[in-house]
């Protein structure tokens, strides 16, 4: 009787990761399969980017003029400083996931909080472009106005509705960045992380690299048309 306790007491040959899920074997299978996850949100996040640049580049094919003129209307300082910081922010995301993967449980609070900080910039600089847009006239609706050249009021409209919903969906993705980060600043703090467990970084630098990406196509797509005299 006394064999047959201390057997059934034995301690089971692997311990229970606190953060493996229930359906998976070990945390290997668990990050691939986030990871896998991630890849298939960021493929139907391309098909949708892509779509409405395509749509866009079919209208600036068709209307080179309007879109040229109206292209001018973009605070090309605003869009380059923006760039920057975006690029910055990738660099501080991949330095939180690498210290995750390290155990830093402080350097990695520090990066993602200097992420955090390069994406508020952004949307403060992007915040200030937009409140100039709307002032000058320049959001689309009954408000909208355009008396440069007044013949081609409903196409520069046409591209300031392109502008408006492809950047104002790109802060939308900014905003969610931002809130994730937070949160994995949070986790990060409580000691969430480690060389076992970092797969929650990991995903959310993917997200955020890939929010980066799309801005790195809608700068030059909308900030630096080239003028109907350079062809």
């Amino acid at each position: 009787m006394s064999d047959i306790a201390i057997t059934d007491a034995a301690p089971e040959p692997h311990a229970h990761h606190p953060f493996l899920q229930h359906h998976f074997e070990d945390l290997g299978q668990q990050h691939e399969a986030s990871t896998l996850g991630m890849w298939m949100f960021l493929s139907t996040e391309i098909l949708f980017f892509g779509g409405v640049l395509c749509a866009y580049w079919i209208y600036r094919i068709i209307y080179p003029e309007a879109w040229a003129l109206a292209a001018e209307q973009q605070n090309k300082l605003y869009g380059g400083l923006n760039t920057i910081v975006l690029i910055i922010s990738s660099l501080t995301m991949a330095l939180a996931v690498r210290n995750a993967q390290l155990g830093k449980r402080k350097a990695t609070v520090g990066m993602l909080f200097a992420t955090l900080i390069f994406g508020g910039t952004f949307l403060s600089i992007k915040s200030i472009e937009y409140w100039q847009h709307f002032h000058e006239g320049l959001f689309p609706g009954i408000h909208f106005t355009w008396n440069e050249v007044p013949a081609l009021a409903p196409k520069v409209q046409l591209f300031m509705t392109f502008y408006w919903s492809m950047t104002g969906l790109h802060a939308l993705h900014m905003v969610i960045g931002a809130g994730l980060l937070i949160w994995m600043m949070m986790r990060a703090w409580r000691g969430d992380f480690g060389p076992e467990y970092y797969g929650p970084v990991e995903i959310m630098g993917l997200y955020w690299h890939f929010v980066d990406i799309v801005w790195i196509f809608l700068f030059p797509f909308l900030y630096l048309i080239p003028g109907p005299h350079n062809g």
